[in-house]
């Protein structure tokens, strides 16, 4: 039964296995054990949330048995045996309000198995149609895709590689599903129902779908969504189901790139991944830029104390040696201003100097001791942010 698993799906099982129990523990050891705490809260959602679903698959469904819906119950017991599941398990048909398709879910230990009517009355007049979707279904089921799915989920989101598993293990599901069925083409018009509907599939030349379909999976767009997608191509799951090994379109490598910086979605698709990766980027911005501006806010204050070191020297060792404030720093011969053409001006009465930056005003304060010596201090004035000054002024407000 080997060649029923994707060649991709078990080398991407171990690596976001890996990845998956990696990050539980870092988030477990990080949280310092209050992962576990959310963890019971979220597990106590989830079986209230998945409780509903399949109350209402028991509510509204039929049960497929030997007396109910028979032939299709003989058809789903068949395909069991053809995949070696010793105990089936629950299979339902459910009103799929105009949607050709099927699931499996999981609940509390129990597997159920849902058809939606539509795709019965679509199949009616193919004799194994419905097993494809039969098949698929319990592919995920029998690969314990659903156990699996919450030892990796915290590294599923990573782009490329979370849409890259989802896809393999679909791929993987067709092959159960082809298994199931009595030759590669019924499986074939089984897939195509999806695109050309209940009834147009009867009259799709499926060679000719391939031929002139197939090719365009290989444009760049194409590519792209595809990279970010929960599922492959439907031309693409329509040529594997009809030769395992089928030659595909190779992707352009420009669309990886751009897939990279796209997160995945889920079966939502690339779109809905891409508004998310907008939407982290609007908030690491939101956060980046005013820490950003500090930081250059901050960069200017220090270049500005250690430019200003000479300029203070000279008024201290005026004031040593005549204990006067000159009257301007243009009388000292100093600079009046920074090489930015941050201006500086000074007190005549107490000596202090104020420089003018861009983010407001930074002010140097003297202090002189009995024998004159002046010591100085910085502080901030009108517009500047405490913030933004250096350690040693915060350490040593004026006095």
């Amino acid at each position: 039964m080997n060649d029923l698993v994707h060649y991709s799906e078990k080398r991407l099982g171990r690596i976001t296995l890996i990845l998956g129990v990696i990050a539980w523990l870092v988030l477990l050891v990080g949280t310092v054990g209050g992962l576990l705490i959310a963890l019971l809260v979220a597990f106590v959602f989830y079986v209230v949330a998945h409780s509903a679903l399949i109350a209402y698959i028991r509510g509204n469904g039929v049960e497929l048995s030997e007396d109910q819906f028979p032939d299709l119950y003989a058809q789903y017991v068949e395909c069991c045996t053809r995949l070696r599941i010793a105990k089936p398990p629950k299979v339902y048909v459910l009103n799929g309000s105009g949607s050709i398709n099927a699931f499996a879910t999981r609940f509390l230990g129990h597997e159920f198995v849902v058809l939606y009517t539509d795709t019965v009355d679509a199949m009616a007049e193919h004799p194994d149609g419905v097993k494809f979707y039969i098949g698929h279904e319990l592919g995920h089921l029998r690969m314990k895709h659903l156990q699996g799915h919450l030892l990796r989920w915290p590294v599923l989101w990573l782009p490329l590689l979370g849409a890259a598993y989802s896809r393999s293990r679909e791929s993987t599901c067709d092959r159960h599903g082809l298994a199931c069925s009595s030759s590669r083409l019924a499986a074939a018009q089984s897939l195509v129902a999806l695109a050309a509907g209940p009834a147009r599939w009867k009259t799709v030349d499926v060679a000719a779908y391939q031929r002139n379909q197939l090719p365009d999976a290989g444009g760049f767009w194409a590519s792209f969504h595809e990279l970010t997608a929960a599922y492959p191509w439907l031309t693409k799951r329509v040529a594997r189901v009809m030769k395992n090994d089928a030659a595909m379109p190779r992707r352009k490598p420009l669309a990886y790139l751009l897939a990279a910086f796209v997160p995945y979605a889920g079966p939502q698709g690339g779109l809905f991944g891409a508004l998310i990766m907008v939407y982290i980027v609007g908030v690491l911005a939101a956060i980046a830029f005013p820490a950003y501006q500090d930081y250059k806010g901050k960069a200017s204050v220090a270049a500005a104390l250690i430019e200003l070191q000479p300029i203070e020297t000279a008024l201290g060792e005026h004031y040593e040696r005549t204990g006067d404030v000159p009257e301007s720093l243009a009388a000292l011969g100093v600079p009046q201003q920074l090489r930015d053409s941050s201006a500086l001006s000074l007190n005549a009465e107490n000596m202090v100097v104020t420089v003018t930056l861009p983010q407001g005003e930074l002010v140097l304060v003297p202090t002189a001791s009995e024998d004159r010596r002046v010591t100085w201090s910085c502080t901030n004035g009108a517009r500047l942010k405490p913030a933004l000054l250096p350690a040693s002024c915060r350490a040593s407000p004026a006095t």
